[in-house]
């Protein structure tokens, strides 16, 4: 892609946080909502939100987040608006995979952790950024959900209910703000090529190993960062209430 030069681009203007953005996902949709003219709240976990924040430039700061803490997800909110003077965009991206079996293997732990991480953390980053966002006349909320939101998959009983709530929570929220100007989406990435797909191992994906997916391959981060810009722009003015699939077909089969 061409660079934006500042003031340009399809999010001009606007004021984005996305969490879990130091890798995967959050990290390409940092990359483009600043090449598309946003500045942009990189928060993370890791340790390295401060860095990717860095390599993006002076459109980025980065806030060290756990978004199942309520008081650390005021903070990045917050910093939106101290630091850049108003909040546009919301990316509730981080995520947390956990293992995969049978529900009866579970440890109780295990379980408040993919909640907390994959569930609470929608709701508490709503819950203090659309009053950011009223503030400013409106916004757009982007969840991260999955297509184990959607379809049932076998050892994934937990981390499906978490991103099953993820959609309804989206559909219910936008009801609640359709008329005041926050919409409120879902994106439901298939099987994608993260940290969390291949356990930190760096390059593409081999070509032997083949997710279950109609199209035959891997899906990349910057292909859910593309539905994310879309749905962050004012080109999906009209669109509120929806859990995208952008899964290579896995959900239609």
């Amino acid at each position: 892609m061409s660079e934006t030069t500042p003031g340009s681009g399809r999010l001009a203007g606007k004021v984005a946080v996305i969490t879990g953005a130091a890798s995967g996902i959050g990290r390409a949709t940092a990359t483009l909502f600043v090449r598309e003219g946003a500045r942009v709240v990189c928060a993370d976990i890791s340790g390295r939100e401060k860095q990717t924040a860095a390599d993006l430039g002076e459109s980025a700061v980065g806030v060290h987040v756990d978004v199942a803490d309520p008081d650390a997800v005021k903070r990045m909110i917050a910093t939106a608006v101290e630091e850049f003077g108003r909040l546009d965009v919301l990316f509730n991206n981080a995520g947390y995979g956990g293992p995969r079996g049978p529900l009866t293997e579970f440890d109780d732990d295990i379980f408040d952790r993919l909640v907390a991480v994959n569930l609470k953390s929608v709701y508490l980053g709503m819950k203090y950024a659309i009053p950011a966002m009223l503030a400013n006349g409106g916004g757009s909320v982007i969840n991260t959900a999955s297509t184990a939101g959607l379809v049932g998959q076998k050892g994934q009983a937990v981390y499906a209910a978490a991103k099953g709530g993820v959609v309804q929570m989206t559909k219910s929220v936008a009801l609640d703000f359709a008329t005041r100007g926050v919409r409120v989406n879902a994106i439901c990435p298939g099987m994608t090529w993260t940290a969390l797909a291949h356990r930190g191992d760096e390059g593409p994906p081999p070509a032997d190993l083949i997710p279950p997916q109609p199209m035959k391959r891997w899906g990349m981060p910057e292909e859910i960062a593309a539905a994310a810009l879309f749905l962050a722009g004012d080109e999906s003015s009209f669109v509120t209430g929806t859990a995208l699939p952008v899964d290579g077909g896995y959900v239609a089969r």
